[in-house]
């Protein structure tokens, strides 16, 4: 004869596991409907605390990731500010040159060449901290690196192209201090 209170965990397709007792209708937990829904309840929540877990590591992750970028960036553009008060004066450097070409005064001539050797060391010293001229004569008008200040009509230079540079432009590295100032050709109308 069999015992009417033989359990799923004692029938073939389920044996027994080792060590653990088997589970009879006298020794199984009964849960009332409301403790049924309470668990389901407490699961999902689980669940949700889970999936808000996850986000929370993948946020910081990226959250990590930003301000290795950031920080990287930072070090890379550090002479930024600096670069941008050095700037004018190489143009000042470019303009007392100039003044004084084509001068023949032994003084003045002493002068230029002390004033262009200053200015070669510091433009130098600027090139090797990561400053770029961009020259832009003859070159395609780009607006991410030039200003335009007026368009002239010449057959001298293709239509959109740089006629002339009033200004040079600079960058550290990839970012823009200082776009270069420029007179774009245009096609003469016929």
């Amino acid at each position: 004869m069999t015992n009417d209170t033989e359990t799923a965990a004692e029938t073939p397709s389920n044996p027994p596991v080792e060590g653990v007792k088997p589970e009879t209708a006298e020794t199984a937990p009964i849960l009332s409907p409301e403790q049924i829904q309470q668990l389901r309840q407490q699961a999902a929540k689980a669940d949700e605390n889970w999936q808000r877990l996850l986000r929370s590591t993948a946020d910081f992750d990226n959250y990590k990731k930003r301000m290795a970028r950031e920080k990287q960036d930072s070090i890379k553009y550090a002479n930024e500010g600096l670069l941008m008060k050095m700037i004018p004066l190489l143009d000042n450097f470019e303009m007392a040159i100039a003044a004084t070409k084509g001068n023949t005064d032994d003084a003045v001539q002493s002068l230029q060449t002390g004033v262009t050797m200053i200015f070669q060391q510091l433009k130098t010293t600027l090139v090797e901290v990561g400053l770029e001229e961009i020259d832009a004569t003859g070159a395609a008008f780009d607006p991410n690196w030039h200003e335009a200040v007026s368009q002239t009509e010449t057959a001298d230079a293709p239509d959109g192209h740089v006629l002339q540079q009033l200004r040079k432009g600079y960058k550290l590295r990839d970012r823009l201090l200082r776009p270069a100032t420029v007179i774009v050709a245009k096609t003469p109308v016929a």
